[in-house]
């Protein structure tokens, strides 16, 4: 009898562990900027101009489609993505947005940007997060450029190369 009860629980085991999909990736930035928070936010929540502040992209075109409101975005290298508002809190200054398509190597990208108050009047912190899955959904072998660790370089660039960009705005505007 106990020989077919851990039978039945190594097989339990063995079938969860091929059948559990992608883990959930997860990118969290935080920049100290010396400007004002009112004033970061006025940045941040102008979603129609990211352009101005993420050197990976040349041009962003706002539109409405029904409720929504998408932004398209025109990469440096030639693709685009296209992104959809998810809401714009003002009293905590928090920007929410997810990717609906696009040239990058992420599914299911979920994201806030919320700006905070620093130690002194001209003082911000603003953190950036994006959760998010790799392309290929379904278990090993997964094909190169649809694996965790692209989704999650491609994520890390977009955040290390827009806050400091973000901050330099900012700072002298």
């Amino acid at each position: 009898m106990k020989k077919i009860i851990i039978s039945i629980f190594l097989l339990f085991v063995s079938m969860n562990v091929f059948a559990h999909g992608p883990s959930p990736q997860k990118v969290e930035k935080t920049i100290k900027i010396n400007a004002s928070p009112d004033k970061v936010w006025a940045i941040i929540k102008d979603f129609g101009s990211f352009q101005k502040w993420q050197p990976l992209v040349t041009d962003s075109k706002l539109e409405k489609k029904g409720e929504d409101t998408l932004r398209t975005l025109t990469l440096k290298s030639g693709g685009k993505v296209i992104e959809r508002l998810k809401g714009i809190d003002e009293e905590a200054m928090k920007l929410k947005y997810e990717i609906l398509e696009g040239a990058v190597p992420v599914a299911d990208y979920n994201s806030f940007i919320v700006v905070a108050k620093g130690p002194s009047p001209n003082e911000s912190s603003v953190t950036w997060v994006g959760r998010f899955y790799r392309v290929y959904k379904l278990n090993p072998p997964i094909p190169a450029g649809q694996d965790d660790e692209t989704a999650l370089k491609a994520v890390n660039e977009m955040y290390d190369v827009a806050l400091p960009a973000l901050k330099k705005l900012a700072e002298t505007k």
